[in-house]
């Protein structure tokens, strides 16, 4: 027990601890206003983000990340909360959780691996223009005392890490943080706050049932709204694991990402709390200030709590500017620069592929649709590049009667109509074999062309032999083929 907690909790302790409080400094202003979104009161918000975040300390696949309310899952809320209140709400927050931990242990997290890399690149420039664009309300119309502390904050975070024995120390949004709330309280400057974005919780959470009729009236409201908050909480959680995983150079597990994201919604929902999952930008900043453990994410949600109930009232005076500050940093720090000078070097459709899915996430502000598109673009386009892989030689023996055909390559949906078109049908031999030793065939379209080729050569008369399938292909040609079968010119519709 002690070897594991030394291992998985408290080997990096102070970097944990100090990047879980600027983590959980950034949480509440998004919080707050992911809540006012979603519609809902600001607690609603907050309990989320600490129970979701103390709960996935514990049972997510995926230390160092950090997980609570977030907007994508907020943007779908609305209408559930506008036409039917809170508690339906809470009741779909459990319904979420139920499904993801059923998804967990379905193994869906292993669809990741679908997902290509411009896809995900795509995905990580979205986030961090969205980022950006999340900032632009607290750059808008504002004095310039504002813009000064903005730009002060982005000059600390950025400078303090070169202060000679403390520099590393200490995590400099976290400076930045503190120091411009000192500098706006001394100078009394009248600029917006914490506290301006809502009224902050003044108890603890507590037990709640959803006060909802259970009956199936009641299933069918939420399911909809549950299935959408299921795919768009896990994907952006898979996807917020691979950009972890490669910025610490470790792996997760995200099957039991999925489920400990299920159980995390449930602690919510019993707590009044909305639905959430991973979120981009205060993982990079736990990442970016040091956190790398599980205890990262725990103190992100204890000291939330702590400071709600507590430190309220200093924590009311902490400038909007100084998160904005860390946020751009957030915003910077995401967004892969290398993509735009590898757009030179990189083959057409991937560069298509990846700012198609910023294009898509950006207009939308919606995770899934985007991703979804960029996995659509990505698999067409694999698709027609394996299928001009593909291609026939022929040849013919001395005494001109006996015509072989060598199929290489990958015969598909894609490829099927080329390898139609490589056989003369119309030739006048007695013999013609089709070698498939260097061949592969993939799917039922690809057997329905072996088929109609087969039946073609036979009804001018030809004899047909077909050699060299490898057991996989020759699984299912036998499965599915027609071409051996006495009536093959009748299954095939006479073509």
């Amino acid at each position: 027990m002690i070897k594991y907690l030394k291992e998985h909790w408290f080997f990096n302790l102070k970097g944990d601890l100090l990047s879980g409080i600027v983590v959980a400094l950034a949480l509440i202003p998004e919080a707050i206003a992911f809540s006012i979104i979603a519609g809902v009161d600001p607690k609603v918000g907050l309990y989320a983000s600490f129970c979701i975040a103390v709960v996935i300390a514990f049972v997510g696949g995926r230390p160092g990340m950090i997980s609570a309310a977030t907007g994508a899952m907020a943007l779908l809320m609305v209408t559930l909360v506008k036409e039917h209140g809170l508690e339906y709400l809470l009741a779909a927050t459990l319904l979420t959780g139920v499904l993801q931990i059923v998804a967990g242990y379905l193994r869906l997290g292993e669809l990741m691996r679908f997902v290509s890399r411009s896809v995900v690149t795509g995905f990580v420039n979205a986030l961090a223009i969205l980022i950006f664009m999340a900032q632009l309300p607290e750059l808008t119309d504002v004095t310039w005392h504002v813009y000064a502390m903005t730009a002060a904050g982005l000059a600390i975070i950025y400078g303090f890490p070169y202060v000679p024995y403390i520099g590393k120390a200490i995590p400099s949004p976290l400076v930045c943080i503190i120091t411009l709330t000192v500098i706006a309280v001394a100078l009394g400057l009248d600029i917006r706050t914490v506290g301006d974005m809502g009224q902050l919780p003044d108890t603890l959470p507590v037990f709640l049932w959803p006060d909802v009729p259970l009956n199936l009236e009641t299933l069918w409201i939420i399911l909809p709204y549950a299935i959408g908050l299921t795919v768009v909480g896990l994907l952006e959680s898979m996807m917020t694991a691979t950009i972890v995983d490669d910025l610490t150079d470790t792996s997760s597990d995200r099957n039991k990402e999925c489920r400990g994201q299920g159980i995390a919604n449930i602690g919510s929902g019993l707590l009044g709390g909305m639905a959430g999952c991973a979120m981009i930008g205060q993982s990079i900043i736990n990442v970016k200030s040091g956190g790398r453990g599980r205890l990262s994410t725990l103190t992100a949600g204890v000291f939330l709590l702590i400071m709600i109930l507590v430190l309220d009232e200093w924590l009311k005076v902490i400038p909007m500017a100084a998160l904005v500050a860390v946020m751009i940093m957030v915003s910077i720090g995401t967004f892969s620069w290398g993509s735009i000078r590898d757009l030179k070097k990189h083959p057409l459709s991937t560069n298509i592929v990846m700012v198609a899915t910023v294009v898509v996430v950006v207009a939308t502000h919606n995770l899934a649709i985007g991703v979804a598109v960029g996995v659509l673009l990505a698999a067409l386009f694999f698709a027609n590049k394996v299928g001009h892989y593909m291609h026939v030689r022929s040849s013919i023996d001395n005494e001109g009667t006996t015509r072989r055909y060598q199929v290489i390559g990958q015969v598909f949906f894609s490829s099927s109509e080329k390898f139609i078109a490589s056989f003369d049908l119309k030739e006048a031999v007695d013999k013609v074999v089709i070698d498939l030793t260097h061949a592969h065939f993939w799917d039922i379209t690809a057997v329905n062309a072996l088929d109609r080729i087969v039946v073609k050569f036979r009804r001018e008369g030809a004899e047909v032999e077909v050699i060299g399938l490898n057991e996989a292909s020759a699984t299912i040609v036998d499965r599915f083929g027609v071409h051996d079968k006495a009536n093959a010119e009748d299954i095939l519709g006479g073509h």
